[in-house]
C-alpha cells in the first residue's frame, strides 16, 4: 500500500511512541489526524512540545478510546488507523487491572469493530514483547507462545487475539506491529533508562533498580516509528504478527551501566525492594528475531548492537538532561 494521499489516525497520539510517530508521519508528509486524551486542560500531551510546522500539518481528534462512539468519529474519513493507545506500565497493572482491560482490550475491539464497519484500509494495532513473557527460546520469533505475567501483558495478548478475529472472522485487514522495549526522548520515568537517566542527571550517585539480571532487547525511538510505517506499507503484512527489534541483548545492570559510562558517571546500583515485581511476573529474558520485520517489510534497525545502543542512550541522555526536560520529572519518586 503506497501510504502517500491516505489519511491516517493515530491513537495515542499524546504519549512517547505516538508523538514521535506523528511528528515522523507528518514529515513525511503524510495526512495524519491525532487521537488524544480527552480532558479539561486541552492539552495534547507531548504534541504540544511539538514545532509549529507540525501542529499547523495536523489535525487533533480529542476522545476516549474506551467510548466506541467516539473511535467511530475520530476514524471517519480515515483509510489508515496505527493504534497505539494503551495503558502500558505493568506494575500500576498490579493494583488497577480492570482500567487495563478497558483501555486495551475494549478499546482495541473499538477501533477493529469501527474499521469493519467503516471499511478502513489498513489496520495496525500495537502489540508489546511483553506478550512472550520470559524467552522460551532465543531469539524469540512470532511463534513464540505467549505468557501474560502481568495484567497487562494478558490485556495486551486479549487485544491481539480480538485483532487477528476479525481479521479472520470479517477480513478486516489488520496487522499487529509488536515493538520490544522502546526507548527514546519523552519516556516515561516508569521505564528503566529513564529512571537511571534522570537520577543521574539530578547528581545522585546510588542507583535505585529493580531487578538487575533480566535482558531486554531495546529500540531506539526513531527505528521504532519506522517499523510502524513499514509495517503499514505492506501488503504482506495483512493478518501477520510482526517483531520490530534490535536483535540485540543486553541485561538491566548492563545497562545502567552503560547509560553511567555515556553520561561519565561513577554509581553504585543498589536493588530496591519496592521496584521488585512479584514473584513469577518479572520477564527474565527478552531477544528479538527480526528476520520476518525485515524479510516482510524491508525494515532493519539503524541502532543496532552494542555501539548501536550507546549511540542511542547517548541522544537520550543528552534529552533528559537538559534543564527544561530533566525538570518534568520526579526522579527521587518511584514512578509505577
Amino acid at each position: 500500500m503506497n501510504l502517500k494521499g491516505k489519511k491516517i489516525l493515530v491513537t495515542g497520539s499524546d504519549g512517547f511512541i505516538g508523538s514521535h510517530l506523528v511528528e515522523y508521519l507528518v514529515r513525511q508528509g503524510y495526512s495524519i489526524r491525532a487521537f488524544v486524551l480527552y480532558n479539561s486542560f486541552n492539552s495534547w500531551g507531548w504534541l504540544d512540545e511539538s514545532p509549529k510546522e507540525i501542529t499547523d500539518n495536523l489535525e487533533i481528534f480529542s476522545g476516549d478510546i474506551r467510548d466506541p462512539n467516539g473511535v467511530r468519529e475520530a476514524m471517519k474519513g480515515c483509510d489508515v488507523v496505527m493504534h497505539l493507545a494503551a495503558l502500558i506500565a505493568i506494575p500500576y497493572s498490579y493494583h488497577s487491572p480492570d482500567t487495563y482491560v478497558d483501555t486495551n482490550v475494549k478499546g482495541t475491539l473499538n477501533i477493529v469493530q469501527a474499521a469493519k464497519d467503516l471499511g478502513v484500509e489498513r489496520v495496525v494495532v500495537t502489540s508489546t514483547s511483553e506478550v512472550y513473557g520470559t524467552a522460551q527460546f532465543v531469539p524469540i520469533t512470532e511463534d513464540h507462545p505467549l505468557q501474560g505475567q502481568s495484567p497487562y501483558s494478558a490485556t495486551k495478548i486479549g487485544a491481539d487475539q480480538i485483532a487477528m478475529s476479525f481479521y479472520n472472522a470479517f477480513e478486516t485487514p489488520v496487522s499487529i506491529i509488536r515493538p520490544f522495549n522502546t526507548y527514546g526522548p519523552r519516556q516515561s520515568a516508569r521505564a528503566v533508562i529513564p529512571t537511571v537517566i534522570t537520577q543521574i542527571a539530578n547528581g545522585a550517585e546510588t542507583i535505585k533498580l529493580g531487578a538487575l539480571t533480566p535482558t531486554r532487547d531495546f529500540n531506539y525511538i526513531s527505528d521504532t516509528v519506522r517499523g510502524f510505517e513499514a509495517v503499514a506499507a505492506s501488503d504482506a503484512c495483512v493478518g501477520e504478527v510482526v517483531n520490530v527489534g534490535s536483535g540485540f541483548e543486553v541485561s538491566i545492570g548492563d545497562t545502567a551501566q552503560a547509560i553511567a559510562d555515556v553520561m561519565e558517571a561513577d554509581i553504585k546500583i543498589v536493588c530496591d525492594q519496592e521496584r521488585i515485581r512479584p514473584k513469577n511476573s518479572e520477564v527474565e529474558r527478552l531477544f528479538a528475531g527480526n528476520e520476518k520485520v525485515k524479510k516482510l517489510c524491508g525494515w532493519e534497525p539503524e541502532f543496532n548492537g552494542l555501539d548501536g545502543f550507546k549511540r542511542g542512550l547517548e541522544l537520550t541522555a543528552k534529552w533528559f538532561a537538559d534543564g527544561e526536560n530533566l525538570k518534568r520529572y520526579k526522579a527521587d519518586i518511584y514512578n509505577i
